[in-house]
C-alpha cells in the first residue's frame, strides 16, 4: 500500500473529525507520576518529539531519573532532553536558568539552595499542560514558561526591573547516568550560538548539537571554563563549559529563547530551529503543541466516569505519546548506530526503545493508534540491524544500552506485520529476528543446547528463558505466515522451553543448573539473581503464548485458577535482595513492573472471565489515581500507562503476536475508537461508579461473544461491542 494513502486518511481524520470534539488535553494532568516511583517529567514536548523541555531539581538519584521529583522544593533550570518513566537516568541535555542579581556559574544543592544558581519555587505556582510549563522562581521573582515543537524548544522568561538580569547556559549539566565527554559553544552573530555536547552513560556516546537564539541582544556575554570567566572568549570547548548573558529589563518584560536540537550537527540544529520556529510568537507555538495533542488524544472518545477517571486515563494516553523520540532533522538526517550521518530514505528515524517493557502494550497500543509511525518504527529497528549488525535491545541515542533481557524487537515487529502493518522490508526482518535468536552468546547457547538456561552457568536464568520461549514463538509465526515450514517448526519447539524450568513439585518456575537438578534451597518469595526484577510468582505466570499449556503443567483450570488466586492473595513480603522495582503489590502480584502486566486476565483462558474483573478492580483501586504519585511503579515510556488506557476500555493484549484480546472490566460508559482507517469502533458498558457489579457477557456487533476474546481484525473493521 502506498504509504500517502494512510497519511491522507489520518489527516482527513485529523482535520474533519477532530474539529467537532472537546478538548480533551484539559483531563490531562503531566504531574501524574512524578511522585513516588513514575519517574515521568512535568514538562513541554509534542507527541514522539525529540525535545522534552523540562525542569531539572537533581541530578543523582532514583527519584530524579527524569530530572524532576514531585518532592523537589527547588530548581536547577530548564533542560531539553528527558527520559518518560526509566529506571535509569540520563539525558538533561542543555540547561537554561534565568537569574537576577549577583550572577552564579555552580547550581547548587537542594539542601542549600543559596549556594548557586538554583531557585525555590511552589508547586502553587507551577502548572502544566500538553505542551506548556510554567513556575515561578522565587529567588529570582522571575515567570518562566516553557514550549515546544518536535526539534525546538521556546522559553519565555518575563523578568522584573533590573540591571543585573542573566540567563545562563551549563553544558555540563546532565541527570543521573550522564557524564561529559565534550562540550563547544561558540557565538556566531549578534543573538545566536550553536554548539555540542558529546557525553556518555546509558548511552555510551550521546551527541547533542544545538543552535539557541534569544529574542532581544543582550548587554554582555562572557563564557566560563571550570567555573572560571574568561571575558576574552566568544568561543570554547572543554568538559565544564558555561556561558552567561547579561541583560537590562523592564518590569515584566518577557525575553524568550529558541533552542533547535540535533543528533547531526550545528547547521542541523539551526535549519530545525528556522524550519520549526521561524518567529518569536510564544502563543502561537503554544496553541499549536495543544491542537496537536488534543488531535492526538481525541482518537480516543470516552463519555462517563468520574473527573479523576478521566483525568487518568487521558494522562495515561499523553504518556504512551511520549517515547519513542524524533531523531532525524528536517531535512532527513540521522546518527545511525555505526556513529555515522545517514539520510532517511524510510521516513522518520527514532530512538529511546524501552522494548523490555514497551512490547507488552505500549507497541501494541500504537498498532491501532499510529500504524504510520508503527512502520516508521520497524524501519528504524531494521535500520539498527543493518548498521549495528542486531536488533535493538534497549536502544538510546544511537546507542545500544543492552539493559534488560529478552529480544523484544522480535514481538513488536511480527504483532506489526500479523495485523497488517507490513510496509516495510519483511524478508529483511525476518532475517533479522533470526539473528537475534542465533547470535552466539553464553546464555543463547545453552539455551539452545540444553533447553534451558541453568542457573549456575548464568544469572537470570528463569527469566531469561521464559522470555526467549515467547519471542522464539513470535519468530515462529511470522516463519508461518511467510511459508517458512522449518524455521516454524523449529521455533514453535523453541517456544515450549518453557516447560523445562517448570518444577511440577512445588507449581513455580525454578532455577536448575546445567546437571538438570533443582538449585536448593528455594523460596518463591526470594528476590534472586534468577529472576529479572522478581521472584518464582512474579515469573511462573509468564507464558503468553501457551496459556492453555501452562494450565496443563498446573494440573488443569481449577488448580490453575487456584494458583491465580494465591497469586493476589498471599502475603506481599519479599525477601532475597532489594528491588526498587517490585512495587504496586497485591499479593505477590506487583503492577509496578512489567512482567505481571497480563496476569489479571490469565483467568479468561480458564473460563474465570468473572475474576480477571475482580483483579482488575482491584488494580484499578489499589494503583492509579489523578495524584502526582498515582502510578505504583516507573512508567517505562509509557508501558504503565498503556495498560490502563487498554483496561480501562475493556481489553488487553495478554500475547502480542497472537492478535487477540482477552475481555476484561471496561470504566467508562462509552469509548469511541476513531480508527485512523476512518472507522470507529464503539464500547459500551453499564455505568457503575462504584464497580460493584460484574460484566457476565460480551456482544460484538449483535452477536454473543462464546468466550471472552476479541480479534484484532473485529475491532479494525470497526461495529460496537456491549459489556452486559
Amino acid at each position: 500500500m502506498s504509504k500517502q494513502l494512510p497519511f491522507l486518511l489520518i489527516g482527513l481524520f485529523l482535520l474533519f473529525g477532530c474539529q467537532k470534539s472537546k478538548d480533551v488535553t484539559q483531563f490531562v494532568n503531566p504531574f501524574i507520576g512524578t511522585d513516588f516511583n513514575g519517574h515521568t517529567f512535568p514538562g513541554a514536548t509534542v507527541p514522539f518529539g525529540i525535545v522534552q523541555l523540562s525542569p531539572d531539581g537533581h541530578t543523582s538519584g532514583w527519584n530524579w531519573c527524569s530530572g524532576y521529583h514531585y518532592s523537589d522544593s527547588s530548581l536547577m533550570g530548564f533542560s531539553h532532553l528527558h527520559l518518560s518513566g526509566t529506571g535509569i537516568g540520563d539525558y538533561g541535555d542543555v540547561l537554561l536558568m534565568p537569574q537576577v542579581g549577583e550572577p552564579k556559574w555552580v547550581p547548587g544543592t537542594p539542601e542549600y539552595p543559596d549556594s548557586g544558581y538554583r531557585s525555590r519555587f511552589s508547586h502553587a505556582r507551577e502548572t502544566a499542560s500538553p505542551g506548556y510549563y510554567s513556575v515561578w522562581l522565587d529567588d529570582y521573582n522571575v515567570k518562566v514558561e516553557l514550549t515546544t515543537t518536535q526539534r525546538v524548544g521556546l522559553h519565555r522568561y518575563t523578568f522584573p526591573k533590573s540591571d543585573s538580569a542573566f540567563v545562563l547556559i551549563d553544558l555540563k549539566h546532565g541527570i543521573n547516568w550522564d557524564r561529559v565527554r565534550d562540550l563547544y559553544i561558540k557565538r556566531v552573530g549578534e543573538r545566536r550560538f550553536v554548539g555540542h555536547r558529546f557525553s556518555y552513560g546509558w548511552a555510551k556516546d550521546q551527541r547533542v548539537f544545538f543552535a539557541i537564539e534569544f529574542s532581544k541582544p543582550f548587554e554582555t556575554f562572557v563564557i566560563a571554563v571550570n567555573d572560571s570567566v574568561k571575558p576574552e572568549l566568544s568561543e570554547a570547548q572543554g568538559t565544564n563549559v558555561k556561558a552567561l548573558l547579561h541583560f537590562k529589563t523592564r518590569q515584566n518584560e518577557p525575553i524568550l529563547v529558541k533552542v533547535g536540537i540535533s543528533a547531526v550537527d550545528e547547521q542541523g540544529a539551526l535549519k530545525n530551529l528556522q524550519a520549526e520556529m521561524p518567529d518569536w510568537d510564544f502563543e502561537r507555538v503554544r496553541n499549536q503543541a495543544q491542537k496537536t495533542w488534543n488531535a492526538a488524544l481525541s482518537r480516543i472518545e470516552v463519555k462517563g466516569g468520574t473527573q479523576s477517571e478521566r483525568t487518568t486515563f487521558y494522562t495515561a494516553l499523553y504518556h504512551t505519546m511520549i517515547a519513542p523520540n524524533l531523531f532525524s532533522d528536517v531535512d532527513g538526517r540521522y546518527r545511525g548506530m555505526d556513529g555515522k550521518i545517514h539520510q532517511s530514505k524510510n521516513g522518520e528515524i527514532y530512538t529511546v526503545f524501552s522494548l523490555w517493557d514497551t512490547f507488552r502494550a505500549e507497541h501494541p497500543l500504537m498498532t491501532i493508534l499510529e500504524p504510520e509511525r508503527t512502520i516508521d518504527w520497524i524501519n528504524t529497528m531494521l535500520d539498527h540491524y543493518d548498521k549495528g549488525g542486531l536488533l535493538p535491545v534497549w536502544e538510546l541515542a544511537a546507542s545500544e544500552t543492552n539493559v534488560m533481557i529478552g529480544y523484544h524487537a522480535v514481538p513488536v515487529i511480527v504483532d506489526a506485520y500479523l495485523k497488517g502493518l507490513t510496509d516495510f522490508d519483511v524478508e529483511k526482518a525476518f532475517e533479522a529476528m533470526k539473528a537475534s535468536a542465533m547470535q552466539d552468546k553464553s546464555d543463547l547457547n545453552w539455551y539452545r543446547e540444553l533447553g534451558y538456561i541453568p542457573a549456575d552457568k548464568e544469572h537470570e536464568s528463569v527469566s531469561k528463558t521464559l522470555e526467549y520461549a515467547y519471542d522464539d514463538w513470535c519468530i515462529a509465526q511470522m516463519a508461518k505466515a511467510l511459508g517458512k515450514e522449518k524455521d516454524f517448526h523449529y521455533f514453535s519447539e523453541r517456544a515450549q522451553f518453557y516447560k523445562n524450568v517448570f518444577d511440577a513439585q512445588t507449581g513455580f518456575m525454578r532455577p536448575k543448573d546445567h546437571r538438570g537438578q533443582w538449585l536448593e534451597p528455594f523460596d518463591p518469595f526470594a528476590v534472586t539473581e534468577h529472576f529479572t526484577e522478581a521472584n518464582a510468582w512474579q515469573y511462573t505466570f509468564f507464558v503468553p503464548q501457551d496459556v492453555s499449556g501452562l494450565i496443563q503443567l498446573m494440573g488443569g483450570k481449577a488448580p490453575f485458577i487456584a494458583k491465580l488466586d494465591s497469586l493476589f492473595e498471599t502475603s506481599s513480603e519479599l525477601r532475597g535482595r532489594f528491588q526498587a522495582d517490585i512495587s504496586g503489590l497485591i499479593g505477590q502480584y506487583a503492577h509496578g513492573n512489567e512482567p505481571s502486566h497480563n496476569f489479571a486476565y490469565l483467568y479468561n483462558y480458564a473460563d474465570a472471565w468473572p475474576k480477571t474483573q475482580q483483579r482488575l478492580k482491584q488494580i484499578y483501586e489499589s494503583w492509579y489515581k489523578a495524584t502526582p504519585d498515582g502510578l505504583a511503579g516507573n512508567d517505562d515510556c509509557g508501558q504503565m500507562s498503556a495498560w490502563y488506557v487498554f483496561s480501562a476500555m475493556g481489553f488487553y493484549p495478554v500475547c502480542p503476536g497472537s492478535n487477540e484480546y482477552a475481555l476484561g472490566l471496561p470504566i467508562f460508559e462509552k469509548v469511541i475508537l476513531h480508527l485512523p482507517n476512518g472507522k470507529q469502533f464503539t464500547i459500551k458498558a453499564r455505568l457503575n461508579k462504584a464497580l460493584i457489579g460484574f460484566y457476565h457477557r460480551a456482544i460484538l456487533n449483535g452477536e454473543v461473544l462464546q468466550k471472552p476474546f476479541l480479534n484484532h481484525q473485529q475491532l479494525m473493521q470497526g461495529g460496537e461491542l456491549v459489556f452486559e
